[in-house]
């Protein structure tokens, strides 16, 4: 196994396009969006200067507007049905006796007094991002530690390994760090900092310290290599914890966001159905039909609720398979740096 050190950032340590994946991780949704219907829409336009069949010809002799338009109904109440099992599928999750809640309680504060002792703190940040930016300053901390053992030990090969390591944890620290600061949960903004902070690498190679030199360190740089994987594992515990969360809080905002435009897509499909046929809106515009403009709109909106639904399944997709291991496997192929 190559001795190089992955790169911290996800989209670049996973294979394919990093553009690919800074577009599924990082865009704004809605603007995402909003291209996506609106690539539909030019499409269509550009699909009816192509010379094919005439779209009120079409209209008019096979009721093409009815065949196109009939089917966006039953479409859409089906989808938006599906999604409001989904939303109770995931709020039933939150219900249960009071013993289940209190054992969720207890598991939950048995948590932050653990991560609290091994930091040496009284009372650790209730906010996600902060919780998680102080996880990640003490395991900066516990790494410098080791370094200073290591130093004192005067064992220059062990040491020049040791710093490599400690220089990535530091390095990755601070710039994980930077991305927490101000960083509010129901974004992406905490996810994606906690998933630019490579601790399944990290765990692997503090282990693999442990295993080579584990009997050469001193007692200090013992305790420090110890704290620092009890860290690297908390961390990846408030992880998981808060990419949980953050599935629920997206699959209610997709049930949400879907259950508000269903309505506004299903009135544009009634009004082509009831009031537009191959005698409405004559004439053209920049050389296009009138009746092209409105039908490639019309169509374009009512796919809004699939496009939606896509582009947010995406996200929230993406993140899950990049992070089904926990602690120090890697599933995915990484690239080195």
């Amino acid at each position: 196994m190559s001795e190089s050190t992955p790169s911290d950032r996800l989209e670049q340590r996973t294979e394919g396009s990093n553009y690919w994946m800074s577009l599924l991780i990082h865009v704004n949704r809605w603007l995402l969006v909003a291209v996506i219907l609106g690539a539909v829409f030019c499409l269509l336009v550009v699909a009816s200067q192509l010379g094919l069949a005439s779209l009120r010809q079409i209209a008019a002799t096979e009721t093409g507007l009815r065949w196109l338009f009939s089917p966006f109904i039953g479409a859409i109440i089906t989808g938006t049905s599906i999604v409001v099992t989904i939303n109770q599928l995931v709020l039933s999750q939150e219900l249960g006796a009071v013993g289940d809640q209190r054992d969720r309680m207890q598991e939950a504060m048995e948590f932050q007094t653990d991560v609290e002792s091994k930091l040496g703190v009284g009372v650790s940040e209730p906010e996600p991002a902060a919780f998680l930016a102080e996880l990640v300053s003490g395991i900066e901390d516990r790494a410098t530690r080791l370094t200073e053992a290591m130093v004192a030990d005067h064992d220059a090969d062990r040491t020049e390994l040791v710093e490599g390591f400690v220089d990535d944890v530091t390095r990755n620290a601070e710039t994980v760090r930077n991305e927490l600061d101000g960083a509010q949960f129901g974004k992406f903004d905490v996810m994606a900092a906690a998933l630019n902070f490579n601790y399944s690498w990290k765990i692997y190679a503090a282990r693999r310290i442990r295993h080579r030199h584990g009997e050469a360190l001193s007692s200090e740089a013992s305790e420090a290599l110890d704290e620092l994987l009890s860290l690297l594992k908390f961390f990846g515990e408030a992880r998981e914890h808060f990419k949980t969360l953050y599935f629920q809080w997206e699959l209610i905002n997709l049930s949400r966001a879907l259950l508000y435009i269903s309505v506004p897509a299903l009135a544009v499909v009634g009004v082509f159905l009831m009031f537009i046929d191959a005698t409405t809106l004559y004439g053209t515009t920049l050389g296009v039909d009138n009746l092209v403009w409105v039908t490639s709109a019309g169509f374009a909106f009512s796919l809004a609720p699939f496009v939606v639904f896509i582009v947010f399944i995406l996200r929230i997709a993406t993140v899950a398979k990049h992070t089904l291991a926990m602690g120090p496997f890697i599933l995915r192929e990484t690239e080195f740096e």
